[in-house]
């Protein structure tokens, strides 16, 4: 509290004064701790709607979870030689099996700056040519490139940035002592390329090596499929990365299918979200309820749980959660039956992916993304307008105790005004009082002198 003016205290009473203000201003700010109270209850309520945000936003990513494995997440890659190629899947994978005999990872045309051009021991600060324009052809098409600067490092960058299929590079081949830096440009498709680079004086590149594509066959095909890119697309959803060769007549498989263990994980994670919700709502019920005890969001989060579990399709082997394996206990909370599962499985992925659905309004993703957007949603969600009353009124709060503070501040500084003036006019009478009880007993002493 604000303090302007102080209690001096300078008559012989000056420490009940002190007490009287002490009082007066702990009567006074009584209301203000109520609202400090009632401001700090405020602030609990919001934290655990924080708290509460951050559980059904875990359960929102479960779902998300569930959701991709409808998707690419559902499916597994398995190669048998990993030495030969990789394999991933992406939008539009489906189940299969390929064999792949790699025949060849072809090569890249390579060049390297001439013999007899200007040695460059500094690329920063030296290059191969003193020309500001130079024309740059990759397979007859000319571009004319200029360098920002005459340096080696200024080349490689417009070279780059030429948009042409080749990259500039640098390159040492003279040591560490004595280096001989060179212009390298390599193009960037596995093919034979042609790469010219000249100056007004002429060419500046050498070829040490023409491309060649990549070579590969499909599923026992005699004929070698022609690549210049050793990443190809080998079925709708399915990329393969070639990286050694095979061993003639030798393929290695890639099978892609759906995996039951994803979508287990998936499920239980979904599990511990919901339980882990279940819990955050059961900690603001009964007697030793948290901040939110009493409050109508605990009741509301609660039937949005009762409402994503109760999903029923109405059709179909797989109907509701309990189908897929999923159960509830008398406490409400939920947990994943595997045998269930691997049954609910046996019949197959179409089965469970019409139960699950496609996330959006389909299925029990749909229809969890709806009571969770009825929940989470920034603008009009159940927790977002909850947490938008509390600022509110944690707002509002802040306003009232900063009034009431400053009424007690205005209160203590009169206060203690009038006080230091009544004390002020005490002490003058005390003064007074000693003055005339001194002159008396002077006047005491004299007399008893003179009549001695």
């Amino acid at each position: 509290m604000a303090e302007s003016t102080l209690f001096t205290g300078a008559s012989r009473y000056a420490a009940d004064f002190q007490g009287l203000i002490e009082r007066a201003v702990g009567i006074a700010s009584l209301p203000l701790k109520q609202l400090q109270s009632v401001r700090t209850s405020l602030q609990d309520q919001s934290s655990a709607l924080e708290q509460l945000q951050r559980s059904f936003e875990s359960l929102r990513s479960a779902l998300d979870g569930l959701k991709n494995i409808t998707g690419t997440g559902g499916y597994t890659t398995a190669v048998s030689n990993g030495a030969v190629l990789s394999a991933s899947v992406g939008a539009g994978a489906m189940s299969g099996v390929w064999s792949v005999e790699v025949t060849s990872l072809g090569a890249w045309t390579s060049t390297l700056s001439k013999d007899g051009l200007p040695r460059v021991s500094d690329p920063a600060t030296q290059s191969i040519t003193s020309a500001t324009s130079l024309t740059l052809r990759v397979n007859g098409e000319a571009k004319q490139i200029t360098p920002a600067s005459a340096t080696l490092t200024a080349l490689v960058e417009a070279i780059n940035e030429a948009g042409l299929d080749v990259e500039a590079s640098i390159v040492n081949v003279g040591t560490t002592s004595a280096p001989d830096y060179r212009l390298a440009v390599r193009s960037t498709k596995l093919a034979a390329v042609t790469i010219e680079l000249e100056d007004e004086a002429g060419a500046l590149l050498d070829t040490l090596a023409l491309g060649s594509p990549a070579t590969y066959k499909v599923n026992g095909m005699s004929q070698a499929i022609e690549s210049d890119s050793r990443t190809v697309t080998l079925a709708p959803g399915l990329t393969i990365t070639l990286l050694g060769t095979s061993e003639p007549g030798v393929p290695t498989t890639v099978t892609v299918s759906r995996s039951t263990s994803a979508l287990s994980n998936a499920l239980s994670a979904f599990v511990t979200a919901y339980n882990s919700a279940v819990d955050a709502l059961d900690a603001h019920r009964g007697k030793a309820g948290g901040a939110l005890a009493g409050q109508s969001i605990v009741r509301t989060l609660t039937d949005a749980l009762r409402e994503l579990a109760r999903y029923d399709r109405g059709a179909g082997p797989l109907s509701t959660l309990t189908d897929l394996g999923l159960t509830f206990d008398d406490k409400g909370k939920l947990s994943l039956d595997a045998t269930a599962l691997q049954n609910a499985a046996a019949g197959g992925w179409q089965q469970l992916t019409e139960f699950l659905g496609s996330g959006s309004r389909e299925g029990f993703l749909g229809w969890g993304s709806q009571v969770l957007e009825a929940v989470l949603n920034s603008d009009s969600g159940s927790l977002s307008l909850a947490s938008k009353s509390l600022r509110d009124e944690i707002s509002a709060q802040d306003r009232r105790i900063e009034e009431e503070q400053e009424r007690v501040d205005r209160m203590r500084e009169e206060l203690v005004a009038r006080i230091n003036a009544a004390d002020a006019m005490i002490a003058a009478l005390e003064q007074q009082a000693l003055y005339i009880t001194n002159l008396f007993e002077s006047m005491r002493i004299a007399q008893r002198m003179y009549s001695g």
